[in-house]
Parts: C-alpha cells; sequence; structure tokens
C-alpha cells in the first residue's frame, strides 16, 4: 500500500519535548508529505471526477482503506491549502473528502492531525480564491459541529478579528467561515457552555451592515438572521438598531442583500411584531415592490411576507388598504416564466409511452391507521388539508414564485373571505377566457387558490364556471387540463352537492378521459382530483362504478411507474367511499386480477408495496367476504413481512457493525392490511390467524421502539379481538400491561389505539376484565380531562371508560364524579353506534351504582341523552329511569327551576322523547 512508513508524523511527533524548557512546542511544519503518496492522492482525486461508476466505486473502496493511515488526512489540508500548483476543483475536492472523514471520524484523528489541519484552516480562511476560502469555510463549520466549538476555545475571536482585515479575501473568507458556523451552531452560540459569545458577535455583524462590498454586507445580514426565531437575547438587545440597519439596506443594488433583508422581515412578523407595527405600512410597500423584483429569489423571499403575515392576528387591519394593489401582483406572480415552462417540458404534449426515471417518484410516507368515531352528517369534518396543497406542478416540487404567490392567496382568501372576491373576480373573467394559454392557466390556478377561502361568494357563479373549466378539462396543453382537474377538485364539495346529472355526471365524465390521458402530468393530476371527487360523492357514485372501474383498471395497463402509485391510491379512496357496494362478483372479476397481478410482480423489499399494501386494504375491508378467495397469500405475506422485518431489527440491535437497520414501513403496512382483512373478513380470518404466529409478533411489535409500529400494532390488536377473540384471550394478561404504559397523550396516535384496543377488549372479556382495571382507569381519567386534547383521542377515551364501566361498574363507578362531565361532552357530537350504545349502557350502569357521581352535572347527562336519535329499546328505559329518577328525588319545583337552564330544543326533546 501506499504512504510509506518514512512519511508517517508518527516517527516525527507534533508534539517533541524540548530539552531545554518542559514546554510543548507544536512543530507542525515538521510534517513534510511523501512524494509518491502525494502523488497517488492526487491521481485518486482525478479518478474520482470521472463519471464514471465503476471508477468512483473503486475510488471509494480506496479511500476507505487509506483511512487506516492516521496522516492521509494531513495530506487532505495539504493539498487543499498548500499545493497552489494544482487545479482549484481538485483542490477544493481534496477539502470535500477531508470534510467527510471529520464528520465519520474526527474524535478518532490523532491530536496532532486535528491541530494540524485546524491551524492549517485559519491560516487559509483568506485564499485568493472563493471557492477555496469557501471549502475551507465549510471544514470549519464541520470542525465546530463536531462539538468541537468547546474544544476550540480561538476559533470564534480569531474569525471575527479577521473581520477587520484590511484585505478583502481575509475578511470574505472569515465572514463566510461565520455564515456558516451561524447556521449549523446557532443553538450553542446561544448558550452559557461558551460564554455567550454572541454578546459580542451581533454588535460587531451590525457594524457591517455599511461595509461597501456587497457579499459582506450579505453575510453580516445572513449571519445575523440566524438568531431571529430563537429570539436570541443578544439580538433583542439590539432590535431596534437592528431593524433601522435593515431599512437602511431595503433598496441595496446587491439582490443577495435585498434578499437576506426581506427574510428578516418575514422572520420578524412572526417574532417581534411590536417592532414592526408602526413601521407596518412602509413595511408593505416594500414588500409589494419586492414581490415584483427582477430577481426572481429576492420576489420570492418578499412573497412569503404575505404568507407569514396572513397568520398574524393584525393581518386583516394592517393590509385591507393594500389589496388592491396586493391581489393583482400575486396573481401575476402565478403564471408560469418561461424557465418553468421549459423544466416542465411544457411543450411536450405526449409522453405516456417515456417510462419514468426513478428521481421523478417522491418518497412515499405511509400514515398508519388511526381508529377515529363517525359523526353526525353535519358536513363539518375535521379539514384534512394534506391531499389538497397547491402542488400542480411537481417536477419543479421546489418552491417557487408562482407556488408562493397561490399560497400566500389561498391563505389570504381565508382571511379576507368573500371580500377578497371586489379585487379577484374584475381579473378573474379576464384571465379565465384569454386566448394566450399561459395567461388562461393562471387564471384557473388563481380559480382554485381562492375556492376555500372564498366558496360563498364564488357559489352564484359556480353554474356558469364549473361547466367552462369541464370544458377545458379538453384544451389542447397540457398544462391546461393538469391545472383545471387541480381546481375543479377543489369545488367538488359544490359539484356533490347539486342534483347529479348537472354537473357530477359531466364531470366525472371528463375526468375519467383525463386518467387516460396521453399525457403523464395529466394523468396524474386527473387521479388526484379524482381521488377527492370520490371522498365528496361517496355513495353518489355507485350508479357509475362499472364505467369507473373500467377507467381505472384499463389505467394500469397504461400508466409508468409513477403514476401507478397514485393509481392505487385512487382505487383505495373508492373503495373507502362506496364500500360494500363494491362486493359485486362483476366489479371484483375486474378490479382484483390486475391488482394480485402487481402483488405478485413485486419483491418484498420493495417500496412501490406500501401503497398497493394500502390500496389492498381498503379493497378488503369494502370487498368483505368478496375478498375471501384473495385473503389467505395476501394474509401470509403480511405475517412474512412482519416476520423479516422484526428479525432484521433484531440482528440490527445486536451487531449494528454488521446489519442495516431495516425499513419499518414495511412492517406498519403490512401490519394495517392485516387489520382491514381483519376488519373485511370478520370471523372469516380466524382459520387464518389460528395457523399463523401473529400474536407473538404483535406482542413484539407492541412494544417497538417505533410509535408508528405500536399504533398499527394496537389497530391490529382491536381487530382481531372483534374477529376471532378466542385467540387473543390467551394473551391478554401479556397485552394488558403493556396497553397501559401507551396510555400517553403525547403520543396522540398510540395513545388513541391503545385506548380503543382496551375498549374492545374489555366488551369480550366482561367482568374478567376486573384484574386490569387498576393498570388503566387512572391514566383514561387523566386523558379525559386534560386541556387541548384531540377530539378524536377523547371520544375514544370516553367510550373505553364507559365499556371498562359497562362490565366492571363496581370498579370504574366511585371514580364516576371524576369524568362524568368530559365524558358527556366528548360523546354528544358522535353518531348512534354500537360503541356509542355499550358506553351509554355504561355510563347508566355506573349512575346506579353511584347516583351522587352525577349530580352536580346533571345538566350534562341530559344534554348527552338527547344526543340520542334512536336508542334501542332498553337503553331508552335506562334512560327514563334515570331521568325521572333524578326528577322525583328533588320534586317538581326544583326540577323546574333546573330545567328551566336548559336551552330550548333541549328542553323541548327530553319532554317529547322521556316525558320529562
Amino acid at each position: 500500500m501506499f504512504l510509506r512508513c518514512e512519511a508517517h508524523f508518527c516517527q516525527t511527533p507534533f508534539f517533541e519535548k524540548d530539552n531545554k524548557n518542559t514546554q510543548q512546542t507544536k512543530m507542525e511544519y515538521e510534517w513534510k508529505p511523501d512524494e509518491q503518496g502525494l502523488q497517488q492522492i492526487l491521481q485518486l482525486l482525478k479518478e474520482s471526477q470521472s463519471p464514471d461508476t465503476t471508477t468512483q466505486r473503486s475510488v471509494q473502496q480506496k479511500l476507505e482503506q487509506l483511512n487506516q493511515y492516521p496522516d492521509f488526512n494531513n495530506y487532505l489540508i495539504f493539498v487543499l491549502t498548500k499545493l497552489k500548483s494544482e487545479d482549484e476543483p481538485t483542490r477544493s475536492l481534496s477539502g470535500l473528502i477531508l470534510k467527510n472523514n471529520v464528520k465519520a471520524h474526527f474524535h478518532n484523528f490523532p491530536n496532532g492531525v486535528s491541530d494540524f489541519i485546524k491551524n492549517e484552516c485559519l491560516q487559509n480562511i483568506g485564499d485568493s480564491s472563493p471557492l477555496i476560502r469557501a471549502t475551507v469555510g465549510i471544514l470549519i463549520t464541520t470542525i465546530a459541529s463536531k462539538g468541537e466549538l468547546q474544544n476550540w476555545p480561538e476559533l470564534l475571536p480569531k474569525l471575527c478579528g479577521l473581520l477587520d482585515s484590511e484585505d478583502y479575501n481575509t475578511c470574505e473568507g472569515a465572514f463566510g467561515a461565520l455564515q456558516k458556523i451561524c447556521e449549523d451552531s446557532a443553538e450553542i452560540l446561544d448558550s452559557d457552555i461558551l460564554d455567550r459569545p454572541l454578546n459580542i458577535m451581533i454588535p460587531k455583524f451590525l457594524q457591517f451592515f455599511k461595509h461597501s462590498s456587497p457579499k459582506i454586507r450579505s453575510h453580516a445580514v445572513a449571519c445575523v438572521n440566524q438568531f431571529i426565531i430563537s429570539r436570541t437575547q443578544a439580538l433583542m438587545l439590539h432590535i431596534d438598531s437592528f431593524i433601522e440597519n435593515l431599512f437602511a439596506l431595503a433598496d441595496d443594488e446587491e439582490p443577495e442583500v435585498r434578499k437576506n433583508v426581506c427574510r428578516a422581515l418575514v422572520m420578524l412578523l412572526e417574532v417581534r411584531m411590536d417592532r414592526l407595527l408602526p413601521h407596518m405600512y412602509n413595511i408593505i410597500v416594500y414588500m409589494l415592490q419586492r414581490t415584483q423584483d427582477q430577481d426572481e429569489n429576492v420576489a420570492l423571499e418578499a412573497c412569503e411576507f404575505w404568507l407569514t403575515l396572513a397568520e398574524q392576528p393584525v393581518c386583516k387591519d394592517v393590509l385591507c388598504g393594500h389589496l388592491s394593489k396586493l391581489i393583482p401582483v400575486l396573481v401575476n406572480g402565478m403564471r408560469y416564466s418561461e424557465i418553468d415552462i421549459i423544466l416542465l417540458k411544457g411543450d411536450v404534449e405526449e409522453d405516456e409511452a417515456i417510462p419514468d426515471s426513478e428521481q421523478d417518484i417522491r418518497p412515499r410516507f405511509h400514515r398508519s391507521r388511526t381508529v377515529a368515531q363517525q359523526h353526525e352528517a353535519d358536513g363539518i369534518e375535521e379539514e384534512d388539508d394534506d391531499d389538497d396543497d397547491l402542488d400542480d406542478d411537481d417536477t419543479i416540487s421546489d418552491w417557487n414564485l408562482r407556488k408562493c404567490s397561490a399560497a400566500a392567496l389561498d391563505v389570504l382568501a381565508n382571511v379576507f373571505r368573500d371580500d377578497l372576491l371586489l379585487h379577484i373576480l374584475p381579473l378573474l373573467k379576464e384571465l379565465l377566457f384569454h386566448p394566450e394559454w399561459v395567461i388562461k392557466e393562471s387564471g384557473i390556478l388563481v380559480l382554485g387558490a381562492i375556492a376555500e377561502g372564498c366558496m360563498q361568494g364564488m357559489i352564484p357563479y359556480l353554474p356558469e364556471l364549473i361547466p367552462h373549466l369541464v370544458q377545458c378539462l379538453s384544451d389542447k396543453k397540457a398544462l391546461v387540463r393538469s391545472i383545471t382537474c387541480w381546481t375543479l377538485s377543489r369545488y367538488a364539495h359544490w359539484v356533490v352537492s347539486q342534483p347529479p346529472d348537472t354537473y357530477l355526471k359531466p364531470l366525472m365524465t371528463e375526468l375519467l378521459k383525463r386518467i387516460l390521458d396521453s399525457n403523464k402530468r395529466v394523468q396524474e393530476a386527473a387521479c388526484s382530483a379524482f381521488a377527492t371527487l370520490e371522498e365528496e360523492a361517496c355513495t353518489e357514485l355507485v350508479p357509475y362504478l362499472a364505467y369507473i372501474l373500467d377507467t381505472l383498471v384499463f389505467a394500469f395497463s397504461k400508466y409508468q411507474h409513477k403514476n401507478l402509485l397514485i393509481l392505487y391510491d385512487a382505487i383505495g379512496t373508492l373503495a373507502d367511499s362506496v364500500g360494500h357496494h363494491l362486493n359485486k362478483p362483476e366489479y371484483i372479476q375486474m378490479l382484483m386480477p390486475p391488482l394480485i397481478q402487481k402483488w405478485n410482480q413485486l419483491k418484498d423489499e420493495d417500496k412501490d408495496l406500501f401503497p398497493l399494501l394500502e390500496c389492498l386494504s381498503s379493497v378488503a375491508t369494502a370487498l368483505q367476504s368478496g375478498f375471501l378467495p384473495y385473503c389467505e397469500p395476501v394474509y401470509q405475506r403480511c405475517v412474512n413481512l412482519v416476520q423479516k422485518t422484526l428479525a432484521q431489527a433484531m440482528l440490527h440491535n445486536a451487531q449494528p457493525d454488521q446489519y442495516e437497520a431495516p425499513d419499518k414501513d414495511f412492517m406498519i403496512v403490512a401490519l394495517d392490511l392485516l387489520s382491514g382483512l381483519a376488519e373485511g373478513l370478520g370471523g372469516n380470518i380466524e382459520q387464518l390467524v389460528a395457523r399463523s404466529n401473529i400474536l407473538t409478533l404483535m406482542y413484539q411489535c407492541m412494544q417497538d421502539k417505533m410509535p408508528e409500529v405500536r399504533q398499527s400494532s394496537f389497530a391490529l390488536l382491536g381487530d382481531l379481538t372483534k374477529a376471532c377473540f378466542q385467540h387473543v384471550k390467551p394473551c391478554i394478561a401479556d397485552f394488558m400491561p403493556i396497553l397501559g404504559t401507551n396510555l400517553n397523550p403525547e403520543l396522540i396516535s398510540v395513545c388513541n389505539n391503545a385506548t380503543w384496543a382496551i375498549g374492545e377488549i374489555s366488551i369480550q372479556m366482561g367482568a374478567e376484565m376486573q384484574p386490569y382495571i387498576p393498570m388503566v382507569l387512572r391514566q383514561l381519567v387523566e386523558i379525559i380531562n386534560r386541556p387541548n386534547t384531540p377530539k378524536t383521542l377523547l371520544e375514544n377515551t370516553a367510550i373505553t371508560i364507559g365499556r371498562l364501566g359497562y362490565v366492571c361498574p363496581q370498579e370504574v363507578a366511585p371514580m364516576l364524579q371524576q369524568f362524568i362531565r368530559p365524558w358527556c361532552t366528548s360523546l354528544r357530537n358522535i353518531r348512534d353506534n354500537e360503541e356509542k350504545d355499550s358506553a351509554f349502557r355504561g355510563i347508566c350502569t355506573m349512575i346506579s351504582v353511584n347516583p351522587g357521581g352525577v349530580v352536580q352535572d346533571f345538566i350534562f347527562f341530559c344534554d348527552a341523552v338527547a344526543s340520542w336519535v334512536s336508542p334501542k329499546d332498553d337503553l331508552r328505559e335506562m334512560f327514563c329511569k334515570i331521568l325521572h329518577g333524578f326528577k322525583n328525588q328533588v320534586g317538581d319545583e326544583n326540577w323546574r327551576r333546573f330545567s328551566d337552564q336548559f336551552p330550548l330544543p333541549l328542553k323541548e326533546r327530553l319532554a317529547a322523547y322521556y316525558g320529562v
């Protein structure tokens, strides 16, 4: 191997004892590279710039081997800082390889090596080449963030001192390094560990806001910006001087400075609105100019201002006078730029036959199963707006001015509601019918962006606009067709509320054609829009099922990789929306063969299994017994995926160096599909469970470190408890303590599913639940009384407390007074169903054991009883008994005084239904 021994500085140590005095003298310059070794390294650096992957791989291996030599890193820093004869890219590359080594094994560097590197960095921060300065800066911040800020006390004073250098390169290099340190180590800079260096640094940075060099002004603002959001004390002391200095830079000729000024003002909105308010008029006028800046990066930073302002309570007051100027600016920003169109291949109309490149496919994250209650159909759903983002042009999915403008318009529409229309409608008329496709396309995006906030005010125009949009679905430009899909999906709720033949049917017909479009972007937009339409329309789609399935199944044979994944989602959503209506032999015959074919093609390690398993989970739940012919291989594979993942995790935990950590998403998705099977097949799953080790595997999953694994395993536990309790019962003594320890509301979904499973288990266990009550009751009562607990968790907690009280009233009733009020308010809004029924039976049983526990909050109990639409006869009888018992106990006069506090509807309802 290379680097012959005589070159090793192990033999010329860094710290040599000087006989004349005892202190150590650093002899860094003793170290000289061995010429042959140096040539070999240079050769490697050259090879590593080769595009050939085989060469790359062999270089990687050689670098790994070289890391075994202590002074290999000396060579790397030597090439970066001393070897001026080499070209800059090679020197910079040497520094970047060194940076990776520092990241990976800095703590193993011998003292001599690390000191040599630190010293060389500080000597060369002012190199005449911007590339080398920047590389040295990256190296410094990497060493600093390896915990070395504490062990390198001279670093910050030295860099701050270099800022005053007469030499531009030195000043710029030091500032570049400081900016990177401020970005990477902001937290520790503002702590006592380093004796609060920011008290000196921030005033120092502020002095440079007026420096003659634009690059240095820009560094100075960027450094201070790192400390706004954390409200760093050292900055808050100088906040007025900071803001004053920002205003002075407002019209700087350097775009990078203007960008950093805009960024600072956006952050100050969140942190120090009190200081900006007096200047707000001028700031808004300034930001309006900047949002139209010639430099798109500046415009984008400025556009963020409107997004952030919309979240502030003062937004309406400070902005209402500026809307007539702001709205046209935002609408203008929503046009595709010429660059966008080139990047989006906007002139390519047909590309369906071109396979996707793998980097087009964004990683998918599986959302684990959460068990929730059904609510009265009041149309007020929990806002689930994560599917609705303004992501109409994914290939440049990086944030840009168009997306930011659209997002700003969306949030402002939610603030100003229909008042916005005064400014938007005149613009929309012109845009939507414009002959130029780019302008028309931006109008359709505007219409989609305001859909949520301005829905009420838009309703009168929709009968004319929706047919126009449906026509635009067959526009000759693919980018117009794709944005139209998205905008129509934003109005799906209204479409579905009208008679189906008027808008739903034509929209559905056209959207299905677009699912089979010859352009991939349009296919994708149409599939996503159709999934939204399915969620809104639900069973309205049943009459068209054959036609819909026909299209979706045909798309299977047509789609490239990326859109297949979206197609799975559309099929899963369809199954969720129409439920058991899908369970007809002819539909099953259409749908299942292509799904099972894909299922058989995919290997166990293929991430495409995630969306397919999610889709099958929905399909299995909808088809119920119709899924029986397919269930055995699907069940078996899910159990195998769980088992494989657990085995891999055990190997990794035992020998992390030998074995990679598994991707636990495989296990989570498999557990969720097993839940779907248990829910769909019910008792029919019993045989499969009997022949597998799923309960042993679940016992391990329930104790996994990763919350999502526990979340999914508790959902499966609840579903198996309902489907085949005979197999679950022998494990209850092992499972219950684990469920008890997972009642931690910090992890909402884990806690929610554990709570739900306890409720299901108690119904099956009956009185045998008694020994387990102490493991869970105290936590459940704490959760139901906790402020700001999410609705779903409150409802499931209330149901489980009710169910525990139903099977073990003597154990639970003594605590009645501690939970009756939040219990009643949590359950008054959910639909009549089995779970609500068992919970109310429980509460009635507990009241009969401990009537005193309900007296103080009796009005809440009355209100909860009145929320029932049609309770079963014996349950209604229980309600009557309690209501009349209470009335007789207090006497007519007191009852009248008590019931006079009731709101009228409650009073009337109780009189009509229960005669009190």
